[in-house]
């Protein structure tokens, strides 16, 4: 038992707080008489206690602030008048769930909690996944209308001042917003529109709400078959009319009267002749004409249009009369008589009697109110009107907005009838309420047993059942000459000590007690009977139907023409229809007509799905964020949240799921049954030991059911375990803390001790005798230290002055010696470079000389050529000039024969020059390895300098390297050419190992290095190239030399250069892939909308060096012009593009699926953005054919997952068909990180439309790679073509 134990908590009543919380400190015992406890500040109390009806207990603290009341272990009136506090006041937290109910407390502060982001954000969640909310309710009734396809209904309900209206309010927009139609769209503007209507109509400032409605209301949107609003249509229920004649201290009038008034100087108002509202008693009866915060003037210009009747109300006054009657066109005379007289017919004659001022007062308020009443309807059908739609509604959502449980000082007409609506609409929630709970047990399995509720049938029948109270007040009110107190003795007759419900006060003979659901309610039966007949003198009315004013006259025919624009299809109408007779004894009486509308009310509630919302207000001053106790727990009894409680607890309220239970409870489990592999069994093995009474909870399918108290006491046995645990881990630091310190303390004592034996064995010949010997150590040792130190000065200034004297002479030596290489190195070097410059101008000259050669033999066959084809067509005109031609040509063969002796001796040149180079080779290797290194570098520098890069014409030095080639072939000289191509090899890959990371000089020598191997291709043999060669190429081919293997290792090297060129590409773009890619956001309209409850990542880039999708897009086009530039060929330069936009497109996939705060609808739109950005590109630098579009399409699939919805099957299929490119794993873990569920569950579980839709049967991997990086692009055929 929890009482028997000490520091267990429980509740205690209070006077101030409703309920205290309370520790019990001394163990309770069975049949004790008192309680010993400690309160919350200290003090010690014994309370008495009843054995048979102990205090309840308080839960543990993992429970408290739970969103769901029923989620409470122990589930009574204190558990969750703590729970909503702790809640409201310290969390700020509005709205919590009980069971099917959402209890919404007033904050009286504007929250930023009604959005439209917030509505997105719940906008296809289910009810339990978000916090309680009021756009979660609106959420579940348009969720189960869509898949049911079966009417709704949100009962709004709470006493004035909770929020009522403010909350069916945002009911009806978030409908308005979520199912929004775009060939219809100001259907959804008219329904919210109607709202200020029928607030400035209906609303007024009473003592508890600044913005009370005085009416009930039902709001039915209907819904096509598309889901979307296509009309709405209202019924109201009791309204207040007796608020236009009279209003109480700080109260007002209707918002319109006053809007009228503040605007009475505007042009379109003027004729109406108003005033100030303090110059009206209808307006200023409250003493409050002004409401702090609310200008009245702004509120009318939403409502002045079809509101002209209303400023002739205020004229029913005597002073101005005579603007009413102007206003309305009446005969004044006539009605002034009439207010102050009243005709009476009699068989034989008419009389006509004077009116006392009382009596004249009455007449005049009740037709105001008649005619206030009549215009009211007639606004609700002009609503209506506006409201309507053509063709048939598919489905509805109703939305209730009405008046709670109310109990006052003085408790009139409209209390007994806004009471009566509360006790039906309570027996319809509880039977609800009952009906959800068993279909709950029979989902889970578990046996069923009738749970014993409140029934207030009986209270309902004392009400409205034959010969009720309702019935004997209309049965008076026939009655020429029936009265209030003959009604109410009535009531004392038929029902004191006969009915268990009504009672008869004590002190007070015109009242009587009703037990009602929440309290017992007394009611003074004065005006009751006026207030049920509702009756206006006929000769008034008779007036009224002779106004000019057509609107007002139409109110009052016997026969009015209907202004509902409904046709028989809809059977809603207006809850206060126009009468129809103005005979007495056919009229309708006011409880008469409340009685047939709320039972068309719950006819409609009960054949609908009806979602609960009751509304708390948590003080009477209106302050925000402050919990008055004593006010909740009223209405929260008053409201049917503790009967909910009560129903839940009489049964098995805490429910846990298998995988919840074990999480949470498997410190509790020993090592044998966690060896167990099935968790449900270890959770049924487990609460068998631990729980000895199998009655206190159920297994079902997939939950476990406790019942009261049971899920507390297993949190007391885990915090046992817990503290146990911990007590053990204290014990154990404790001792080898205490074992240190001994030991310390244990060292010190020894050396203490040590200290003071010595102490004592001192004694003072001892003493001089020390000291003597230490003044004579000291002294000796001081001579003998001095000496020595002598000593070592001596040879140490000995040693420094010959090692300075040997350094130097080193030192001169050395410096002598480098002044004279130095010198011959000037000298040496400078001759070498002379020399060496020589050679290559020779060299040049020479390709120069074999080029032009070339060019003369080429232009002289093509000049032969031609001047063939001319003489053949032109013999007989140009026989001259053949003559001519053919000296050229001899001139021509004498200038090939010259050059031809100029090319040997450039060859003998050329021989002579290779001997000095071999001169000079041996020359060098003499110099040092350091020089040798340096010429090298210069060498390579010089041969190939940087700056050409960029002017050069592409493909020249490899051109000059095939001539030289070529040359090497025509003198048939494989020394030369084997020297040549090593050089030339070894010369490239110096360049390029010392330019690894320049991309400029890599995109050069790839280019040049790819144009020198093919043309080794098509000249030296291969026969690929050889069959795609003309016929004049073919005899321009290699003579002597196969260059197979200098082509295999030119084709390695250049394979060697792709891969540093792609890897420099890499290194320089890979830094701005994910920050341009994922983290920037280029589209403004949605950077702020982020989901509530998301935490944001740091960029792994500093912010003043953010990358973004221009950094991306200007180094791809660095990249391509530097290769165009040099003359890459196209198809390397493709191949290399799309090697780059795979590598995007892959590390922003990755890093898309590591980084959930990156899985959003706003950064999946991003990056489609981006991906577009890419393909424009493509497209500008004529790049499609590349096929490097294709490599994006898994990055622009996983995009498209972050905005497609995710909620039914054919969502599912429609993922499936179009997420080609993307594996069954990538997607199942790509919707596990965006919508926050758990990636092993979802492959776990069957049902799941995601999975069985992309692998139905198969059994998913979860260690699968997201995805993975190709290898280095090879080298095919297509990068060997012929230039």
């Amino acid at each position: 038992c929890a009482y028997g134990k000490m520091l267990s908590k429980v509740w205690i009543p209070d006077n101030e707080e409703v309920w205290q919380s309370a520790e019990i400190t001394k163990n309770y015992k069975t049949g004790d008489c008192f309680l010993h406890v400690q309160l919350e500040d200290g003090t010690e109390l014994n309370y008495p206690v009843d054995p048979a009806a102990l205090p309840p207990l308080r839960n543990p603290d993992i429970l408290v602030g739970e969103n769901d009341l029923t989620a409470l272990s122990y589930l009574h009136e204190p558990a969750v008048l703590h729970n909503l506090k702790v809640r409201f006041v310290e969390s700020k937290l509005i709205y919590t769930y009980s069971g099917i109910i959402l209890v919404a407390i007033n904050p009286y502060k504007q929250l930023p909690i009604y959005g439209d982001a917030i509505i997105h954000a719940y906008s296809g969640q289910n009810m339990g996944d978000m916090d309680p909310h009021i756009f979660a309710v609106a959420e579940e009734a348009y969720k189960q209308m869509a898949r049911n396809n079966k009417n709704q209904s949100i009962i709004v309900s709470g006493e004035s001042g909770a929020g009522k209206t403010v909350s069916a309010r945002y009911t009806m927009r978030y409908f308005a917003t979520v199912s929004k139609s775009s060939s219809n769209a100001d259907v959804e503007d008219k329904v919210l529109a109607s709202n200020p209507i029928t607030e400035a109509v209906g609303n007024a400032k009473t003592t508890r709400n600044d913005n009370s409605s005085r009416f009930g209301k039902y709001t039915e949107i209907s819904f096509d078959q598309s889901y979307q609003i296509i009309g709405a249509n209202m019924r109201t229920y009791l309204l207040e009319k007796s608020r236009v004649v009279f209003q109480s201290e700080n109260e007002r009038n209707y918002h319109i009267f006053y809007q009228l008034c503040a605007s009475a100087m505007q042009p379109e108002f003027k004729h109406l002749k108003l005033g100030s509202a303090e110059e009206f008693n209808y307006t200023r009866m409250g003493g409050s004409t002004v409401i702090e915060g609310v200008d009245d003037r702004a509120n009318m210009v939403e409502t002045q249009k079809t509101f002209a009747l209303l400023g002739k109300l205020l004229g029913l006054e005597d002073k101005h009369l005579n603007i009413f009657c102007e206003l309305l066109d009446l005969n004044c005379d006539k009605m002034a008589q009439w207010l102050c007289h009243r005709k009476i017919i009699t068989t034989s004659e008419t009389v006509i009697k004077p009116m006392t001022r009382a009596q004249a007062v009455n007449a005049r308020d009740a037709l105001a109110k008649k005619i206030y009443s009549h215009l009211f309807d007639f606004i609700v059908e002009r609503i209506n009107q506006a409201l309507q739609f053509p063709g048939k509604q598919h489905t509805f959502i109703g939305v209730l907005d009405i008046y709670g449980f109310e109990t006052f000082d003085v408790n009139s007409f409209e209390q007994f009838c806004i009471n009566y609506a509360n006790e039906k609409l309570q027996q319809q929630f509880n039977l609800h309420v009952f009906k959800l709970e068993q279909e709950e047990y029979m989902k889970e399995d578990i046996p069923w047993t009738l749970i014993d509720f409140y029934d207030n049938q009986p209270v309902i029948d004392l009400i409205e059942a034959k010969m009720g109270i309702l019935e004997l007040l209309d049965e008076e009110c026939l009655l020429p000459h029936g009265t209030d107190g003959n009604w109410l003795q009535k009531l004392y007759n038929n029902f004191v000590n006969k009915n268990a419900l009504f009672e008869k006060p004590r002190m007070s003979n015109t009242s009587f007690i009703v037990q009602h659901f929440a309290d017992k309610v007394e009611y003074k039966c004065e005006a009751f009977l006026e207030k049920n007949r509702d009756t206006v003198h006929e000769v008034l009315i008779e007036i009224l139907k002779e106004s000019k004013f057509h609107l007002c006259a139409n109110f009052f025919q016997d026969d009015p023409v209907s202004i509902s624009p409904f046709s028989s299809s809809i059977n809603i109408k207006s809850a206060r229809p126009v009468l129809k007779s103005p005979n007495k004894q056919l009229r309708m009486t006011v409880g008469s007509k409340f009685r047939s509308s709320l039972s068309l009310l719950m006819v409609t509630l009960n054949a609908t799905t009806p979602h609960y919302v009751r509304c708390i207000k948590p003080n009477d001053e209106k302050l925000p964020f402050e919990f008055d106790s004593k006010r909740v727990a009223q209405q929260l009894r008053a409201c049917g949240v503790l009967e909910t409680i009560r129903i839940s607890a009489q049964s098995y309220p805490s429910r846990w799921t298998y995988i919840e239970f074990f999480s949470r409870y498997s410190i509790l489990m020993t090592q044998q049954e966690l060896s167990i592999n099935d968790k449900k069994q270890i959770c049924k093995i487990v609460l068998q030991r631990l729980i000895q009474d199998h009655n206190q909870y159920q297994f079902g399918r997939t939950k476990i059911f406790f019942r009261a108290g049971q899920v507390a006491y297993l949190e007391k046995l885990r915090s046992d375990k817990l503290r146990h645990a911990c007590i053990m881990i204290q014990k154990s630091v404790r001792g080898w803390l205490h074992r240190k310190k001994f030991l310390r303390m244990k060292q010190a004592a020894i050396i203490i001790q040590q200290y003071f034996r010595g102490q004592q064995a001192i004694t003072a010949r001892t003493l001089k005798q020390t000291w003597a010997a230490i003044i004579i150590q000291k002294y000796c040792r001081g001579y003998l230290v001095r000496r020595l130190c002598q000593l070592i000065h001596v040879a140490a200034v000995t040693i420094q002055a010959y090692t300075r004297g040997f350094l130097a002479r080193k030192k001169y030596r050395k410096m002598l010696e480098e002044h004279k290489a130095v010198i011959l190195q000037k000298y040496a070097r400078a001759w070498l470079a002379r020399r060496r410059f020589q050679n290559i101008r020779r060299f040049v000259l020479n390709i120069q000389l074999s080029y032009r050669v070339q060019q003369l033999q080429k232009k002289m066959e093509e000049q032969v050529r031609d001047t063939s084809q001319f003489m053949i067509l032109l013999e007989s005109h140009f026989q001259s000039q053949k003559e001519t031609y053919e000296k050229e040509i001899e001139g021509l063969n004498f200038k090939v024969e010259h050059l031809s002796q100029d090319i040997n001796h450039l060859q003998k040149l050329f021989r002579e020059e290779n001997d000095i180079n071999d001169g000079i080779r041996l020359e060098v290797s003499r110099l040092t390895s350091e020089n040798l290194v340096r010429s090298r570098c210069r060498k390579a520098k010089y041969v190939f300098p940087r700056g050409v890069v960029v002017n050069m014409i592409p493909g020249l030095p490899a051109h000059i390297l095939f001539m030289c080639v070529r040359y090497a072939d025509y003198l048939n000289d494989a020394d030369m050419l084997k020297s040549f191509m090593n050089v030339t090899i070894d010369g490239i890959k110096q360049v390029v190992k010392e330019h690894s990371e320049d991309f400029e000089m890599l995109s050069f020598w790839l280019s040049n290095t790819h144009y020198f191997l093919n043309c080794l291709k098509q000249y030296s043999g291969e026969e690929g190239f050889m069959k795609c060669n003309t016929p004049r190429q073919n005899k321009n081919c290699l003579k002597h030399f196969d260059l197979s293997e200098y082509r295999q290792i030119l084709s390695d090297l250049a394979i060697c250069i792709y891969h540093q060129f792609i890897i420099v590409m890499e290194n320089n773009i890979q830094p701005m892939i994910v920050p341009g890619m994922l983290e920037y956001e280029s589209l403004q309209g949605i950077s702020g909308l982020k989901p509530t409850g998301f935490r944001k990542r740091s960029s792994s880039i500093d912010d003043t060096d953010t990358y973004t999708m221009t950094s991306i897009l200007q180094q791809l086009s660095y990249f391509y012009s530097t290769m165009c530039q040099n003359g890459l060929d196209p198809e390397l330069l493709k191949q290399a593009v799309k090697q780059l936009f795979f590598l995007i497109g892959a590390i922003t996939l990755n890093s898309l699926f590591l980084r959930k705060d990156m899985c959003s609808c706003r950064k999946g739109m991003q990056i489609r953005c981006n991906i577009s950005y890419l393909e424009e590109w493509l497209k500008d630098k004529n790049l499609q054919s590349s096929n490097a579009k294709e490599t994006l399409e898994p990055l622009s699939q996983a995009a498209w997952l972050l905005q497609v919805k995710k909620i039914t099957d054919d969502d599912a299929k429609e993922i499936c068909e179009h997420c080609t490119s993307l594996s069954t794993v990538q997607v199942v873990n790509h919707l596990a990180i965006g919508l926050s569920f758990d990636k092993n569950s979802i492959l776990q579980h069957s049902t799941s439309p995601l999975v069985s839709w992309f692998n139905p049967g198969q059994q998913l991997s979860t260690t699968q790679p997201l995805t993975h990086f190709p290898h280095p692009v090879g080298w095919g055929r297509k990068s060997g073509k012929k230039k």
